[in-house]
């Protein structure tokens, strides 16, 4: 299995937008898989951590 590790831009339609060497290395008409890391704001990190302390709290009793 090969990996590239390459930024992708989101289009206006929520869309990657594939850099064209990427588009010469992958295989036409075959699956690949994506990995991407979002970038999180914090708020919603916030969130999560408040939302796991309610969650811890009220497993203890």
């Amino acid at each position: 299995m090969k990996a590239f590790e390459i930024s992708f831009k989101v289009t206006e339609h929520r869309e990657l937008e594939l850099p064209y060497a990427l588009k010469e290395v992958l295989p036409h008409g075959h699956v690949v898989r994506v990995i991407t890391p979002v970038n999180e704001s914090a708020a919603a990190k916030e969130q999560e951590a408040w939302s796991r302390l309610t969650i811890e709290q009220f497993l203890s009793g």
